[in-house]
């Protein structure tokens, strides 16, 4: 079974923005004091939906890499859009995967399932 590379693409793509974004966030919150701290807490529930979002997405679209599954990687998609609709400052960095996996899904070819005909 062929694996899609634009699939594949795409969510090493999103893998790497997802560990950038949750680190930076993650090292603004823990390397503040004071009131720096209150401030990055804000900044990073702010963003919170958008990475849970992306994350999600990209969960789905590994799983469509990995099993051919059409429906996982336009799931992954989907997820990839609205997360940027979510925090629309960032939208530029998901753009990529969201355009990788939509053309990902359409190249994808349908499998189609043929009931077993038993002669009796």
């Amino acid at each position: 079974m062929k694996k899609s590379k634009l699939s594949l693409l795409s969510a090493l793509i999103a893998s790497l923005y997802l560990f950038y974004i949750i680190s930076y966030f993650f090292d603004s919150v823990s390397n503040s004091e004071g009131s720096e701290q209150i401030g990055a807490g804000i900044a990073a529930l702010l963003v919170a939906p958008h990475m849970f979002l992306l994350g999600l997405g990209v969960l789905f679209n590994w799983i469509g890499f990995f099993l051919n599954a059409r429906w996982s990687i336009l799931v992954g998609a989907i997820l990839y859009s609205v997360s940027g609709l979510v925090f629309i400052l960032y939208v530029f960095f998901v753009i990529p995967s969201i355009v990788l996996s939509f053309i990902a899904y359409s190249k994808l070819k349908k499998v189609d399932i043929k009931p077993q005909v038993s002669s009796v």
